[in-house]
């Protein structure tokens, strides 16, 4: 018993490290722009999303990205990663033009999507909603 209980503390100290590992090398500042579409998508978006994009039911209402029509126009998940809605918090203050671009182009290619026309940061810059202003703060 003694044998057993050990081992699973070794896995989960042996996991745990491992996710120390990735969460380290991703969210470093000085590797920051060298962050894949992949990798914000593991961080950032399978906590909802899930890990096979297929959504999810039971808390909240999150919306599956695999084979999701809706995403035939790069411009719909662009404005949805940098505006939010409903219970989608906005990123738009948290990833930069290209790391939105990323992580599109990786939804739009993966989980049974095959949109190939990439989206570029010069195109995520136009849907990227105005800077508030100090007075807007007031």
């Amino acid at each position: 018993m003694k044998a057993l209980l050990f081992g699973w503390i070794g896995l989960l100290a042996a996991g745990a490290a491992a996710a120390q590992t990735n969460d380290a090398a991703f969210f470093a500042r000085k590797d920051a722009a060298h962050v894949t579409g992949e990798q914000i998508f593991t961080h950032i978006c399978q906590g909802c999303h899930m890990p096979d994009a297929k959504g999810a039911v039971g808390a909240g209402h999150y919306p599956a990205l695999a084979a999701n029509p809706k995403l035939a126009s790069a411009a719909y998940p662009a404005v949805m990663v940098l505006n939010g809605r409903g219970g989608m918090p906005p990123f738009s203050m948290l990833l930069s033009d290209q790391q939105v671009a990323d992580v599109v182009n990786y939804v739009r290619t993966h989980f049974g999507n095959h949109y190939t026309d990439a989206l570029t940061a010069d195109q995520v810059k136009a849907f990227r909603p105005p800077a508030p202003k100090p007075e807007d703060s007031r």
